[in-house]
């Protein structure tokens, strides 16, 4: 029997919102059980009586609410300090070597906290440090500024911190988030019109009211974006925070670690989370508005970058092309130069200090030095992280796949749970680890939730990417392939993934490497027998000795080439991408 077209038409409809709806239903079943169910466990253990008839949880939330703004504040102001120059730096000059120190500041920001917080330890380490001043024939036995970890006998805001652990906890949030405004800001820059800036000078302005009249005007939606997105990341930072300082730095997520953890309390470590989902959600929100602002601002980019030409410019470049190397570069480098440096006496004797190149901090990592039943090797847990890594790949892009299919055309349903994908993003990854233990108890011993915990947070990151690529696909060629008598399985492997193919790549290494860096929810949710690189790396800086600090540092060198190689891949991927479509 033949159908009429209208019938037609509005079967093909039927069946194609019933094939919309079967594409969400993976990602938003994952998303029910161990996203929002792990929160709507946060939230009843927050809002009952034992809760709020606690003066002392109100006390502590509101010191760790109070210094977990303030050291955002600072770190933001800092990062703008030496962004914004770098951002003028990159748009408006050229110079040898821009390629290479743009891609040493961008380096950083992909970095795990764990692998920042282990270079800026390494750098002031009693081992570098020692290496350096015996270059000056000097002592280093009073200069071990390796800062202590996991001290829990400072955990409130009165009480006052190390300055110099503050201030290596700034400098890290400069060191990885300097990027984010150079090109937020650095992209805006090279889109102003030179135009403006020779009319208001034929008008009689001066430099400084041409920035204040003219161009910071236009640059206000970039610079309200980048200080937003900085700001946020400050506000839930937590790996840099916990290795570089302790809990006598008590932000909003060191507190739930603690409370979670170390002094139980999940009444306030519940409350807490609360507290800073609200926040992390309002800057979300503005960050979104704000960016908004910015991707309406359509104007072309105008070729003004050129090589400095005056003594002023010559000046301004060089200084900081000198502190950017130098800022950026030291940290990296310290960490494989600690690695392979002996700064300590021989096991077992009773000799000087012995100085130089060693390769037994490696060397240490394939040994059970402690002979003991319960010891995990450091290379058990670079496998176990390499494991979960993969399982995480496996189902981010099973999860993400159907997600990004959908989305590519959105309609109306579509629309609507699009922001849901991205709410994962607003949870820090200590609350899921907390969301975690109060949802599923005793089943988190299995190691199977750690990549769960991974792929919440890899997510939306594998859908953002394989999204652009689905919707670019041209509609004509998969007609074509079907008027010629393919398959849609067919068609999938002739049209489809060949466009996809890189994308594809692109993802997975995405969900790789946010995997390995993972530190927050799996300190949360880790057994003692199954560690990553991360968990080890903490463990080791928390214990005293230089063969433990050895083998952190070690670890910590191998992440990091590990994560420098994946975010290489990425930017080639990303490249290649942008020159075939």
């Amino acid at each position: 029997m033949n159908l009429s077209p209208k019938l037609a038409a509005k079967t093909r409809s039927f069946l194609s919102a019933n094939s919309r709806i079967l594409l969400w239903i993976p990602t938003l079943l994952f998303l029910l059980s161990f996203f929002f169910f792990p929160l709507f466990k946060i939230l009843t253990l927050t809002f009952n009586l034992e809760t709020f008839t606690n003066l002392s949880n109100f006390l502590i939330a509101r010191d760790s609410l109070l210094f977990t703004f303030y050291q955002a504040a600072l770190s933001t102001l800092l990062t703008f300090a030496l962004g914004l120059p770098s951002a003028v730096l990159f748009s408006k000059f050229n110079f040898p070597g821009k390629s290479l120190l743009r891609a040493l500041t961008a380096v950083p920001f992909m970095l795990p906290t764990v692998v920042v917080a282990a270079a800026f330890n390494s750098l002031f380490s009693y081992k570098v440090t020692g290496s350096m001043l015996q270059v000056f024939n000097l002592q280093p036995s009073t200069f071990d500024l390796q800062p202590s970890t996991f001290d829990l006998q400072l955990p409130t805001f009165h009480l006052r911190p190390s300055t110099f652990n503050f201030l290596l906890i700034l400098a890290a949030h400069t060191f990885y988030n300097t990027s984010i405004v150079i090109r937020i800001v650095g992209n805006a820059i090279s889109r102003l019109d030179p135009k403006l800036e020779a009319s208001a000078r034929v008008l009689g302005a001066d430099t400084f009211h041409v920035w204040k009249d003219v161009i910071l005007p236009i640059l206000r939606p970039s610079l309200l974006a980048a200080a937003l997105l900085v700001f946020m990341f400050d506000f839930t930072s937590f790996g840099v925070i916990l290795l570089l300082g302790g809990s006598q730095f008590a932000t909003l997520e060191v507190e739930i670690y603690i409370r979670a953890l170390q002094l139980p309390n999940l009444n306030l470590a519940a409350l807490l989370s609360v507290i800073q989902l609200i926040f992390t959600l309002m800057f979300s929100i503005l960050y979104s508005r704000a960016i908004n602002q910015v991707s309406t601002q359509t104007a072309p980019r105008f070729s003004t970058v050129r090589p400095p030409k005056t003594i002023r410019e010559r000046i301004f470049v060089f200084t900081l092309y000198t502190l950017l190397i130098t800022f950026f570069a030291l940290p990296l480098i310290s960490l494989p130069i600690c690695s392979l440096t002996r700064l300590e006496a021989d096991r077992g004797q009773r000799a000087e200090v012995q100085y130089g190149f060693t390769t037994d901090y490696y060397e240490e990592l394939f040994i059970n030095r402690r002979g003991s039943l319960f010891y995990v090797p450091p290379v058990q847990a670079a496998v176990n992280s390499l494991g979960f890594a993969g399982i995480t790949v496996i189902l981010s892009l099973a999860l993400g796949y159907p997600a990004a299919y959908a989305l590519a055309k959105p309609t109306r349903l579509e629309k609507f749970l699009d922001p849901f994908l991205m709410l994962p993003l607003g949870a820090s990854a200590v609350m899921m680890g907390l969301g975690f233990v109060l949802s599923f108890g005793r089943l988190i011993a299995s190691p199977f939730f750690i990549p769960i915990a991974h792929t919440l947070i890899a997510l939306p990151f594998v859908i953002r990417t394989l999204q652009p690529a689905l919707a670019s696909i041209p509609e004509r060629l998969r007609q074509a392939a079907s008027t010629l008598g393919a398959s849609p399985l067919r068609v999938w492997q002739t049209v489809d993934f060949p466009i996809l193919s890189r994308a594809t790549l692109s993802a997975a290494t995405f969900a790789f490497t946010v995997s390995l860096g993972e530190f927050g929810a799996t300190l949360l949710i880790t057994r003692p027998e199954t560690p990553t690189i991360p968990i080890a790396i903490s463990r080791f800086l928390s214990q005293p000795g230089g063969l433990n600090y050895g083998q952190a540092v070690a670890m910590a060198t191998v992440l990091m080439l590990l994560t420098t190689l994946s975010i290489l891949l990425i930017e080639k991927l990303r490249f290649n991408n942008a020159g075939e479509l």
